[in-house]
């Protein structure tokens, strides 16, 4: 079964850095495309980033220039590089994978402090 697991989230000031990562298990990963999405406190999910099988990448108008989503295929893991973190990021994020089999992780906080 898909097993999705986040992790690197935590407390950071404003202008900060993180680097999230998302171990991906229970289905071929590199055939797979795979996402960030992200959902603050009384608002929907959003998409963050996404990355195709072949590695092409698409982000949502608020990070373009200060995230990046990558892909390590040997180590069936996606990452999302935050810079230039603001309030407005604060959110828990999920990892998503999208393909022949669909699954979300269960996500983990980001709170950016001003």
């Amino acid at each position: 079964q898909v097993q999705l697991v986040e992790s690197g989230g935590g407390l950071v000031q404003a202008g900060g850095s993180l680097r999230l990562s998302c171990a991906a298990s229970g289905f071929i990963f590199r055939v797979n495309a795979m996402g960030w999405y992200r959902q603050a406190p009384g608002k929907q999910r959003d998409l963050v980033a996404t990355i195709t099988s072949s590695g092409s990448t698409n982000y949502a108008d608020s990070v373009k220039g200060r995230f990046t989503i990558s892909r390590d295929n040997a180590k069936n893991t996606v990452y999302l590089q935050m810079n230039s973190l603001s309030p407005e990021d604060t959110a828990i994020y999920y990892c998503q994978t999208q393909g022949y089999v669909n699954g979300w992780g269960r996500g983990t906080q980001v709170t950016v402090s001003s």
